[in-house]
């Protein structure tokens, strides 16, 4: 067997290195800064609901001319 294919080729030009010039490590990163964006803003908006949310009903004074049936002193 030849031992030149069991070693692995050095690129020559550094630029072939490059994430600009190689479009498959690119958009494999960009898959990937993708899906932990997407998560980052699914768990932060859960987060942000989470802490604003509907806390119940209060208690609220409520004069007693202005019920349904009024009671006047």
């Amino acid at each position: 067997m030849d031992q030149q294919l069991d070693q692995p080729i050095e690129l020559k030009d550094p630029k072939l290195k490059d994430f600009a010039h190689s479009w498959v490590d690119s958009s494999v990163f960009l898959f990937y800064l993708q899906v932990f964006c997407m998560i980052a803003l699914l768990i932060g908006g859960s987060y942000g609901l989470y802490t604003h949310r509907y806390k119940g009903k209060p208690q609220v004074n409520v004069p007693g001319n202005t019920l349904y049936t009024p009671q006047y002193k």
